[in-house]
């Protein structure tokens, strides 16, 4: 079936806001969402971010909250764009939750590879089809956008000094940590409610089954056997091959339009996402695109 091809004559170095914004909410939406919510994820395997995490309680305590705010401040400035009123708005709220932790550039660089490097990854094993070296380009230069105006410092350049930063930084911190398997374990049971609750033992199994050994590891999870790893991927994949079929999506699919925000019936304000007083730095991890999503 004849797709359109949202981004064709499109320039990566000169529009990859429009190529990013279009890859997410066009072309991948279902699979982003579960990919850089799997990135923010991984994140909670450094005990530098999982411990903070769990000292502020927000993702232990009130995780729903904390998903929905995550996945709205770093929605506004993908679709309205990071130097519109509203994407300062939100890049603000996000840098203000920040300073209020002492958190080093380092984790907050590592936080931002890993929305650069590990949907890449997820596309390329489980997507309806591999992304072009324009969108993975677009893709670099937009999180090295987000990242200046987050205050990060020494922001690789390429994709494959991104993924080299993530693998690097992985291997020499990822760790088991009390608090980050408690944020981890949290996160993971929020997931469960976003399907029947007969299907919560599935949803945990399916979940672990797509996680690698270093990230099992970290957290002390039970290693999934090999048919459940076999057919957790056999599903995606199928699922793949059906979305290649179908025609291209007439409408964005974004993440506030999902049944999954639940906080906000009502809609939101910007300014008042998140948290004020000690409490948040989950955004660091997420925001830096946990705004992003958990999910």
């Amino acid at each position: 079936m004849l797709r359109i091809d949202r981004n064709q004559g499109l320039d990566p170095d000169a529009d990859f806001g429009e190529i990013y914004r279009n890859i997410v909410t066009y072309e991948f939406p279902w699979d982003m969402n579960q990919a850089l919510s799997f990135a923010l994820f991984r994140t909670y395997a450094v005990p530098s971010i999982g411990r903070l995490l769990d000292e502020t309680g927000e993702f232990t305590t009130r995780v729903q909250k904390r998903y929905d705010d995550t996945g709205l401040l770093l929605e506004v400035p993908l679709v309205e764009g990071i130097s519109s009123p509203e994407g300062k708005a939100a890049i603000r709220r996000i840098n203000q939750m920040h300073r209020m932790y002492d958190i080093s550039n380092d984790d907050m660089r590592y936080v931002l590879a890993t929305f650069v490097v590990v949907p890449k990854r997820w596309l390329d094993d489980y997507g309806w089809r591999r992304m072009t070296y324009e969108e993975v380009r677009a893709s670099v230069l937009y999180y090295r956008s987000l990242g200046k105006h987050m205050g990060i410092t020494g922001i690789p350049e390429t994709y494959e000094d991104f993924a080299r930063l993530l693998d690097d930084y992985e291997a020499a911190h990822f760790a088991f940590d009390p608090g980050a398997r408690r944020v981890a374990d949290s996160t993971m049971q929020l997931m469960t409610t976003f399907y029947p609750k007969p299907a919560a033992p599935l949803i945990d199994l399916f979940s672990r089954s797509v996680m690698d050994d270093p990230l099992l590891q970290a957290f002390h999870y039970r290693k999934p056997n090999r048919l459940a790893r076999t057919l957790s991927a056999a599903g995606l994949r199928m699922r793949a091959r059906v979305v290649a079929l179908l025609p291209s999506r007439r409408k964005p699919r974004l993440v506030q339009d999902t049944p999954r925000i639940r906080s906000y019936p009502n809609g939101f304000e910007v300014e008042k996402l998140g948290t004020f007083t000690p409490g948040c730095p989950v955004h660091r991890t997420a925001d830096i695109a946990e705004s992003v999503s958990t999910g």
